[in-house]
C-alpha cells in the first residue's frame, strides 16, 4: 500500500493494517483459481484504459481510499501491469451524490482496471450504502437532541469500515467490541442474579470501563439507575414509556438514554422527539441496500 492512500486511511479513522487485512482477503477471492481469464482473453494489450465509478443513484458516497487500496493491492500481487493501476478520488467520503456523478478515475493496462472493478465496487457500493442508510436516519431525526448509533450487527471482517461508514452517513458508533464498553443484557442479569448484581459484578471487574445496561421496564430502569448505572437502553419501549424513562432519567446527573428494538424510518422522529439520547439501529449494518455505482471507462 502506497504511503498516500496509507495516510488517507488514517485521516478516514481507519486501521490501514486492518483495511489491508480486509482488501487482500478480497482479492484472494477473486485470484483463487488464477488470473482473470475473462479480462485478459477479451482484452489482452489493448493498452492504459481510463474509467469513472459513476452514481446510478442518489446516496452518500463511503469507501473511497477502500477502492485505492485495492489498486495498491493488486499492483503489489504484479496484476496492474508495469505502470501499475491508479485511482484518484472525484468525490470525497461522505458526500451526497446523484445520478451521473463520478466519484472515482481509475486509470491502468485494461486486463488490470477490468481485474479490479468487481473487488473495488463491492467495497463502495456496500459501504455507501451504509452511508446513504444512515443519513436517511440522520435527516430523519434532524433537529431533536438524539443520534443515530449503530450495533455490533456487522459482517464478520467488516466491522471496522461498516462502522466507518456510519460515520460517513452521519451516525455514530456504539462499541467496537466486547473489551471496550460493557453492555448489561438480559441473559448477563439472568446468570448473575439481577440488574444490581450484574452491575456490581462489571464494576468490580472493570472499574473504569464504559457500562450499560438493557432494560425493558420502568422498574428495571430506576434499579439500574439506583445502582449506579448512567447509560440506559431501552429495549422495544413505545413513546409513552420512553417519555416515561426520561422523566425518570432526569432525576440523576449524566444519565444517557437510548432507544432499542422496534425503530423504523417512518417513526425515528416520533422516537427522537420524546427525549432519549440515541436511536439504536442494527439494520445499518446487518441488512442494508448496496447503494448503485458502476465503472463506466472513458
Amino acid at each position: 500500500m502506497t504511503p498516500d492512500t496509507a495516510a488517507a486511511l488514517e485521516t478516514a479513522g481507519l486501521d490501514p493494517a486492518d483495511v489491508e487485512r480486509v482488501v487482500r482477503t478480497a482479492l484472494d477471492e477473486d485470484y483463487r483459481y488464477g488470473p482473470d481469464i475473462t479480462s485478459s482473453a477479451t482484452v489482452g494489450d489493448a493498452g492504459v484504459v481510463t474509467g469513472d465509478v459513476v452514481a446510478r443513484e442518489s446516496g452518500v458516497l463511503a469507501g473511497v481510499p477502500v477502492a485505492l487500496a485495492v489498486l495498491d493491492l493488486l499492483a503489489e500481487r504484479g496484476l496492474a501491469g508495469a505502470g501499475g493501476v491508479r485511482g484518484t478520488a472525484l468525490r470525497a467520503d461522505g458526500s451526497r451524490i446523484g445520478p451521473g456523478d463520478a466519484v472515482l478515475r481509475v486509470s491502468g493496462p485494461a486486463a488490470a482496471v477490468l481485474g479490479a472493478e468487481r473487488t473495488l465496487l463491492n467495497f463502495l457500493t456496500h459501504l455507501s450504502g451504509i452511508a446513504t442508510a444512515t443519513r436517511a436516519w440522520a435527516d430523519a431525526i434532524a433537529g431533536t437532541s438524539a443520534v443515530v448509533r449503530d450495533t455490533r450487527k456487522t459482517l464478520p471482517g467488516l466491522r471496522s469500515l461498516q462502522k466507518y461508514a456510519v460515520r460517513c452517513g452521519g451516525g455514530e458508533n456504539h462499541r467496537m467490541g466486547l473489551g471496550d464498553a460493557a453492555l448489561i443484557k438480559d441473559n448477563h442479569v439472568a446468570a448473575a442474579g439481577g440488574i444490581t448484581k450484574a452491575i456490581d459484578a462489571v464494576r468490580a471487574a472493570a472499574p473504569g470501563i464504559p457500562l450499560e445496561v438493557e432494560c425493558d421496564t420502568l422498574d428495571q430502569v430506576r434499579e439500574a439507575l439506583d445502582a449506579g448505572a448512567r447509560f440506559i437502553l431501552l429495549d422495544n419501549m413505545g413513546p409513552d414509556a420512553l417519555r416515561a424513562a426520561v422523566a425518570i432519567g432526569h432525576g440523576y446527573d449524566g444519565v444517557r438514554l437510548e432507544s432499542s428494538g422496534g425503530l423504523r424510518l417512518e417513526n425515528a422522529r416520533e422516537v427522537a422527539a420524546t427525549g432519549v439520547d440515541y436511536l439504536s439501529v442494527g439494520a445499518l449494518t446487518h441488512s442494508v441496500k448496496s447503494l448503485d455505482l458502476g465503472l463506466d471507462l472513458t
